[in-house]
C-alpha cells in the first residue's frame, strides 16, 4: 500500500462517525430500487460511492438530501434518527447537496441564484445584497472564477454554470456536503481547484459525499469507497486497499480486462475537409472562436479533437453542425463536394450529425418515449406525405434498440427514466438513425458508468469500422488517446499541433493545447 494513502486512512479511524444510514429501502412503482443499503460517513473524509448508472446511488443521496423518503431503515446523524420531509429539513441540519441537475434558474442573476433559498435577511425584512453578494464572491474566489453576480446565470457556459451550483452548496458551511458529479462539465484546472478547495473543507472537518464516475478521481479524491450495484450494497473499502480491476469488477459484476477496447484504424479515403474554417464568438465578442481551422479526416478514422475549455472544440463542433446558421467561413468539402452550412436540418440531410455534450438538454426529449427520441431527427424518412408511418417508426427504433444493446422494459417508455449510460445509447442511436457519414462527438461518456462506456467505446470501432468518420472531443485525455487515429490540439481557436497515434502523449497534447510545443 502507498504510505501516504495508508496515513491517510489510518486517521479515519480517530474520526468521529457523522453520519449513519442503516438497512435502507426504496421502490418505485413496485420496482426495488434500493434494498438494505447500509453507509456511514466520517468527519473530515471523502467517502466516494461509486456504481454504475441504475446502482441506486442517486437515490440515496435524494433520501439522505430531503428529496425522497425511503421506504425501510433510518438515518443517524452524530448518532441520534432524524426524518426529512423536504431539502430544507436537510439543509437546516447541516446538508447540502449538489446535484447531476443543476437547481438554478437560468433568467435569474449569478448572485441570487447562489442564495436562492438561503437568502439573508436585513433587520427590516429586506435582503441584504451587499452582505450575499460579498460572501458570494468570497466563495467564487475559491472556485478561481471571476463572473457578474449582476448578470444572469444564463450567460455563462455550463461548466461556469456547474461551479455555481458549487458555491451555492457551500452557503451557510454546511457539515455534510453531497457531490453528485460534480466535475462533469469541468476542465483539469477547474477540477484542481475543486478538489483543493475539498482538502480545506475537510481540514475544517466536513464530510463529503462524492459520486463520479471518473476512476481516476475516486482513487484521486477518496478516502472510502462503497459500491452500490442493482440497488443492493457490495461492499465499502478503504481507497487504498482497492485496486482499479478489483473497483470495476464490484461495480459491474464481471471482468472488464481492458478499460479501452483495442483500437485498429480502418481508413479509407479522405471524407471530410475543412480549409481556412472560421467563426466569429457566438457571444458576440470581437474575437473569432475559431479561427484558419484547416484539417482533413479519412472514411474509417476517428480524429480526436483536444484543447482546453474556451479552445473552440465545441463552437468548431456546432459551427460545421450549422448551430450558429452561416456565421462561418472557409472551405467545408464532404466526400469531395462542397459541404453548405446553412442549418442543422441542412446538414443532417448532407450527411453530419452531432452528439452534444449535453443531452438533458440538447440530446433528449425526457418526456417522450425512447422509441420517439430514436427517430426524432429522422421523421421525414417514416412521414413522407406529412403521416408518421408508425409501424416503420416502431420497427426501426426496435432495430437500433437491439443493435446498440439499450436496455429498457420497453420501446414505449419515457427516456428520461433510463440510466445516464442508457440515455446516451438512445441519444447515438438518434443520429445513427440518421445514416451520417461524419458523426461529431461532443463528450460521448460524460456521466457514463464504466461498463456503458465500454460498450460506447466498442459501438465507435464498430462503426469506424463500416466506414464513418468521427470527429471526437472528450475532457477526458486518457480516452483521447485511447480512442483517437490521429489528434488535432486547438489552442484560443486554432489549431496548436497535429498529432499521429504513435506519437500522442498526455505531456504533448497538455502542452499544445496551453499553447506550448507538441515536443
Amino acid at each position: 500500500m502507498n504510505p501516504l494513502i495508508e496515513r491517510k486512512a489510518m486517521s479515519l479511524t480517530n474520526r468521529k462517525t457523522v453520519l449513519t444510514m442503516e438497512h435502507i429501502g426504496k421502490s418505485f412503482s413496485g420496482v426495488r430500487v434500493l434494498d438494505d443499503v447500509n453507509f456511514d460517513l466520517k468527519a473530515g473524509e471523502v467517502h466516494v460511492l461509486a456504481g454504475e448508472n441504475g446502482a441506486g446511488k442517486t437515490t440515496l443521496i435524494k433520501i439522505l438530501s430531503g428529496a425522497h423518503t425511503s421506504d425501510e431503515g433510518r438515518i443517524l446523524l452524530d448518532g441520534r434518527a432524524v426524518s426529512f420531509k423536504s431539502p430544507h429539513d436537510a439543509v437546516v441540519r447541516g446538508i447540502s447537496a449538489i446535484h447531476q441537475e443543476l437547481a438554478l434558474v437560468g433568467t435569474m442573476r449569478v448572485g441570487d441564484n447562489i442564495f436562492l433559498g438561503r437568502e439573508v435577511f436585513g433587520r427590516c425584512g429586506q435582503v441584504n445584497f451587499r452582505s450575499e453578494w460579498k460572501e458570494a464572491r468570497k466563495l467564487l474566489d475559491q472556485l478561481g472564477i471571476r463572473v457578474d453576480l449582476e448578470a444572469p446565470l444564463s450567460s455563462y457556459p455550463l461548466a461556469v454554470q456547474q461551479l455555481v451550483e458549487i458555491a451555492k452548496a457551500l452557503v451557510g458551511k454546511a457539515r455534510i456536503l453531497i457531490m453528485d458529479e460534480p466535475t462533469s462539465a469541468l476542465g483539469d484546472a477547474e477540477v484542481t481547484r475543486l478538489f483543493e478547495l475539498i482538502a480545506r473543507l475537510k481540514e475544517r472537518g466536513c464530510a463529503i459525499i462524492f459520486i463520479t464516475h471518473r476512476l481516476e478521481e475516486i482513487f484521486r479524491i477518496g478516502d472510502r469507497i462503497t459500491v452500490l450495484r442493482d440497488g443492493k450494497l457490495v461492499g465499502t473499502s478503504r481507497a487504498g486497499d482497492l485496486t482499479t480491476d478489483e473497483l470495476i469488477r464490484w461495480m459491474v459484476g464481471r471482468e472488464i480486462r481492458q478499460q479501452f477496447p483495442e483500437r485498429v484504424a480502418h481508413l479509407g479515403e479522405v471524407r471530410l475537409e475543412l480549409d481556412r474554417f472560421s467563426l466569429a464568438d457566438p457571444s458576440g465578442r470581437k474575437e473569432f472562436a475559431v479561427k484558419d481551422i484547416s484539417l482533413s479526416a479519412r472514411a474509417g478514422e476517428i480524429l480526436g479533437i483536444a484543447g482546453l475549455r474556451g479552445s473552440g472544440k465545441s463552437e468548431l463542433f456546432n459551427g460545421l453542425f450549422g448551430a450558429y446558421g452561416r456565421d462561418v467561413s472557409g472551405s467545408v468539402r464532404l466526400d469531395g463536394k462542397p459541404f453548405r452550412i446553412l442549418s442543422p436540418r441542412r446538414s443532417i440531410d448532407q450527411g453530419l450529425a452531432l452528439l452534444t455534450n449535453d443531452r438533458k438538454r440538447t440530446g433528449l426529449v425526457s418526456s417522450l418515449s425512447l422509441s420517439r427520441n430514436i427517430t426524432l431527427a429522422s421523421l421525414r424518412k417514416f412521414s413522407p406525405r406529412g403521416w408518421i408511418r408508425s409501424g416503420e417508426e416502431a420497427d426501426a427504433a426496435s432495430q437500433k434498440i437491439r443493435e446498440i444493446d439499450i436496455r429498457a422494459a420497453s420501446p414505449d417508455i419515457e427516456a428520461g427514466t433510463l440510466s445516464g449510460g442508457n440515455q446516451q445509447k438512445v441519444v447515438l442511436a438518434k443520429w445513427l438513425e440518421t445514416e451520417p457519414r461524419v458523426l461529431l462527438l461532443d463528450e460521448p461518456t460524460i456521466g457514463v458508468d464504466v461498463g456503458a462506456k465500454h460498450e460506447i467505446y466498442s459501438l465507435m470501432n464498430r462503426l469506424t469500422a463500416k466506414g464513418l468518420t468521427i470527429l471526437l472531443t472528450t475532457s477526458e485525455l486518457p480516452e483521447l488517446l485511447a480512442m483517437s487515429d490521429r489528434i488535432v490540439v486547438l489552442h484560443r481557436g486554432r489549431i496548436q499541433a497535429e498529432l499521429e497515434r504513435s506519437e500522442a502523449t498526455q505531456e504533448k497534447v497538455i502542452g499544445a493545447a496551453m499553447g506550448g510545443e507538441s515536443r
